[in-house]
């Protein structure tokens, strides 16, 4: 695995162009949202939902991410939406289903 990151929280990430959607993540990649949206990558990150159970879905959709997508680090020029298979959609919809959110 590349990454060995715990995905504890839900965040919205707003594009540039004004849509928004729902991620789950971290500290240490909100804290990259928000970097992100100071440089203008994105319009604004804000967490919904912290310290969210860590489900099985949660636990896959990790295993996914850890596997597939880097952490930036501070020098970044531009923000990577994470893409999600429509098996790893079906995953972040359960999670949101079961935090509550959307």
């Amino acid at each position: 695995m590349k990454n060995h990151e715990v995905l504890d929280l839900i965040q919205e990430i707003t594009r540039n162009d004004g849509t928004t959607y729902m991620e789950i993540g971290n500290m240490l990649m909100n804290g990259r949202a928000e970097l992100a949206a100071e440089r203008g990558f994105i319009k604004q990150v804000r967490i919904l939902q912290l310290n969210i159970p860590h489900s099985t879905h949660v636990v896959k959709y990790e295993q996914y991410i850890n596997e597939t997508f880097t952490i930036p680090d501070e020098s970044m020029d531009h923000w990577e939406e994470w893409t999600k298979t429509p098996e790893m959609q079906e995953e972040v919809d359960m999670i949101l289903k079961e935090n509550h959110i959307g």
